[in-house]
């Protein structure tokens, strides 16, 4: 599982993965404080992205990509819910 160089490269590809099968992709957050290294992971079980970093700039970078991650997968629930009401 290699881990992505670039953060441009990383969130295309997270959008892109999640996009494609929005009801398998699963976001991990970790921080190891003791290293001081925040990892996102975005997986659907066939492809794995990683990225890590020690960077204070790119922590609001992975939380913009967290949170818009999080209210696309909040909108396709709920329009889905309704549509099996309906």
């Amino acid at each position: 599982m290699p881990y992505y160089h670039t953060w441009e490269d990383f969130a295309r590809a997270a959008e892109k993965l999640y996009l494609i099968d929005p009801m398998k992709v699963r976001v991990v957050l970790k921080y190891r404080h003791c290293d001081g290294n925040l990892c996102i992971k975005v997986t659907d079980d066939a492809v794995c992205l990683q990225f890590k970093t020690d960077q204070a700039q790119d922590v609001k970078k992975i939380e913009k990509l967290h949170g818009k991650l999080m209210r696309l997968m909040v909108s396709k629930e709920t329009h889905s819910g309704s549509m099996e009401t309906d």
